[in-house]
């Protein structure tokens, strides 16, 4: 049922480069009402949010599930700190344990080998990766409340997935697609649209994951505020999941038996940079955060297991010498830095100076 329902979502890519995309055949038409449910369902959410003390960017999308949102939090991250600022990020926690109750709020920790059962794979990728103040809760307003309350240095706050929690204020909204742009155009049951595509007059920036993405089509007279800003995730050398001071380059895993396993929204991407530096692997596509509550490797005779990193923040706690971890480098345009920064304040080494 599941792979049925990815079909009518996302048409196989020869009906997708059409102008128009697949409906989604008789499933997405038998869906269809159930779409105007939810839209009817969803508008209530858009209410005044109250203004907080420091700046917020959202990074989001229209569809379920990634679309390359950690990458560019990670940029912005990055962006930001040359820039002379602190940023902090705030997250729903998509699978931490301690974030089921409605009122929770945490700190992430991102050192213990259970952090992303905790608190979820991609809040505690960021915190390791970056060391900047990371905190998870259901209510995102009371998440950025308690941020900003534990870690006052911070003067501005990255929303990783906030697009569509509206009481969380924002001074910056970022819409990001990859290459499978919306799928069917239809919104939740019979397509992957969280909301109506004419939601992106409302943002102030779209980004494209990936040189062979594209805009999508727009509604007639819809008029974004900006040219589309493009993204590109380099890979670098891969690193030993349990000893990540042992690196390898992705050449160095050629002629070996591999396995590929991306527990991420669109494996095939990350399939796709493997096959760029010329290896040959089995294809190892897993759910999106995959919990690797056991190891799903004891049976593969592969020499060596390439993952993303999203994966390899939850295989910690295997004795397993044969996981690589590869890193991916975000990239992004100065004009998308520049627009940033006009809504957040202006540079602080402008300022400062």
């Amino acid at each position: 049922m599941k792979y049925l329902v990815q079909r009518t979502w996302y048409p196989p890519p020869g009906k997708a480069r059409k102008r128009k995309p697949s409906r989604g055949g008789f499933l997405g038409a038998a869906l269809a009402p159930l779409s105007w449910v939810f839209r009817l369902a969803t508008r209530p959410r858009r209410t005044r949010a109250p203004a907080l003390p420091i700046a917020v960017v959202v990074v989001g999308n229209l569809t379920v599930g990634g679309s390359g949102k950690t990458p560019l939090v990670l940029a912005l991250i990055d962006a930001l700190r040359a820039e002379g600022f602190t940023p902090g990020v705030v997250s729903r926690g998509y699978g931490g344990s301690l974030v089921r109750k409605k009122n929770a709020v945490h700190a992430v920790e991102a050192d213990e080998i259970d952090s992303a059962d905790r608190y979820g794979d991609e809040p505690v990728l960021i915190r390791w990766k970056t060391g900047v103040p990371v905190f998870v809760g259901k209510r995102r307003l009371d998440v950025a409340n308690a941020l900003i309350a534990a870690h006052p240095e911070v003067d501005v706050i990255i929303a990783d997935d906030g697009l569509q929690h509206y009481a969380l204020p924002r001074n910056f909204e970022i819409v990001v697609f990859d290459d499978r742009g919306v799928g069917n155009g239809r919104l939740l049951p019979a397509g992957p649209l969280r909301e109506p595509l004419k939601r992106l007059g409302t943002v102030d920036a779209v980004v494209l994951n990936g040189e062979d993405t594209s805009l999508p089509v727009l509604p007639e007279g819809l008029v974004l505020a900006s040219e589309p800003h493009r993204m590109t995730l380099v890979p670098s050398a891969a690193y030993r999941v349990n000893d990540p001071r042992e690196t390898r380059e992705l050449t160095g895993f050629r002629g070996m038996r591999l396995t590929g396993a991306a527990g991420i929204a669109n494996p095939q991407r990350f399939f796709d940079t493997l096959r760029k530096f010329g290896l040959k692997f089995h294809r190892m596509p897993l759910d999106d955060h995959y919990t690797y509550q056991e190891n799903p490797f004891t049976e593969r005779t592969s020499e060596a297991i390439l993952m993303t990193e999203k994966d390899a923040i939850k295989c910690r706690r295997f004795e397993e010498p044969r996981m690589w971890a590869v890193p991916i480098t975000p990239t992004i345009d100065r004009r998308l830095v520049d627009a940033v920064l006009k809504h957040v304040g202006g540079s602080r080494k402008t300022s400062s100076t």
